[in-house]
């Protein structure tokens, strides 16, 4: 072969791998289109993971807006009697239901200091914050003891019949 020129490789001089079901054999994928696929496939993939949350942001789902305007069940006068409390959701956010001795209450169940879930102290007869022991009265949310800057935001409770609901919108 004179100088200057290249050999082109045929079909013939391409790597193959035996098939073990025909006996004959295969072209093997080339390194390079392996690596041309996995550079594809990662740049797709981070596309992907970028765009979806964007969307999700414009466009957000219509459970996020299921317990707007409207009345929630929260229980019954049989689960809830006079002196117990329970945490219950609405819609997306979650609300504690108290039967204090002047009716029943309900307070937004995220605790003013850090976010935290209150929870109901059947033993202090209180609403109690886990996570700095922050305390708050069951007949207004007040802060009682703790970090919390300010009281739980009251929500509308209806009672009809033996149905407790928390009226939302």
């Amino acid at each position: 072969m004179p100088d200057g020129l290249q050999q082109t490789t045929s079909e013939s001089d391409v790597p193959t791998v035996p098939d073990a079901n025909r006996g004959a054999e295969e072209p093997a994928v080339p390194r390079r289109g392996f690596l041309k696929f996995l550079l594809s496939f990662s740049v797709v993939s981070s596309i992907a993971m970028t765009i979806t949350p964007i969307v999700g942001f414009l466009a957000p789902s219509k459970t996020a807006n299921a317990g707007a305007g409207g009345k929630v069940l929260a229980g019954t006068l049989d689960t809830l009697p006079v002196g117990k409390g329970a945490v219950v959701a609405v819609g997306s956010k979650p609300a504690i239901v108290v039967n204090t001795a002047g009716g029943v209450k309900a307070f937004s169940a995220i605790c003013t200091h850090l976010g935290c879930i209150v929870l109901w102290d059947e033993a202090a007869s209180n609403i109690v914050c886990p996570c700095h022991d922050g305390r708050f009265s069951p007949a207004t949310g007040a802060v009682l003891s703790g970090p919390p800057p300010a009281p739980l935001p009251q929500l509308t409770t209806v009672v009809e019949g033996n149905d407790i609901f928390i009226v939302t919108g």
